[in-house]
């Protein structure tokens, strides 16, 4: 990198330094999280899962996933507007559906379980707006971005090189 701006020079902050490439060194754990990601991701739409992997991640501070996912919602057409609203999505609802608005409030409640269980309301709202086959795909969803997640913040990749689609298998 060029440039003297402290807030774009990633290489001089020891907390943008990744601590371990951890695909590299358990790479049958990493072929695995991509045959689960893959297999999660079966009937449900793109879009809307990538909501849904962007509040996971803006939930667990996942700079990697953040960077990813909503350059991959960017792509699949989502808006700019509706990816900046989803941090607040339950004070802009507007901007989402129903079925988007259970399937994001499902997905704080799976990723946030220290606030205790899902909540039946949560769960039920989901079930209103999604088949079993579609809930369950759903729910596997949000659990794989979670794992993803830890593995981001734990090992601290280092967002902002991810190109639209890389990583789609």
């Amino acid at each position: 990198m060029t440039t003297t701006n402290e807030h774009t020079s990633r290489e001089l902050c020891p907390e943008h330094t990744p601590r371990l490439a951890w695909s590299t060194h358990a790479p049958q754990v990493y072929k695995a999280m991509i045959t689960l990601d893959a297999a999660s991701r079966q009937g449900l739409d793109p879009v809307l899962l990538e909501l849904v992997k962007i509040r996971a991640s803006q939930l667990n501070h996942c700079a990697f996933c953040l960077d990813m996912h909503t350059k991959d919602a960017l792509a699949a057409g989502e808006s700019v507007e509706r990816i900046i609203q989803l941090a607040a999505w339950e004070e802009s609802r507007h901007f989402y559906t129903e079925r988007e608005a259970a399937a994001i409030e499902l997905t704080e409640a799976i990723t946030v379980l220290t606030d205790g269980f899902v909540p039946d309301e949560v769960y039920e709202k989901a079930a209103k707006n999604f088949d079993e086959k579609e809930l369950a795909q759903l729910i596997a969803a949000i659990t794989v971005i979670n794992a993803w997640n830890r593995f981001g913040v734990a090992t601290r990749m280092v967002a902002g090189h991810y190109t639209p689609g890389q990583f789609k298998h």
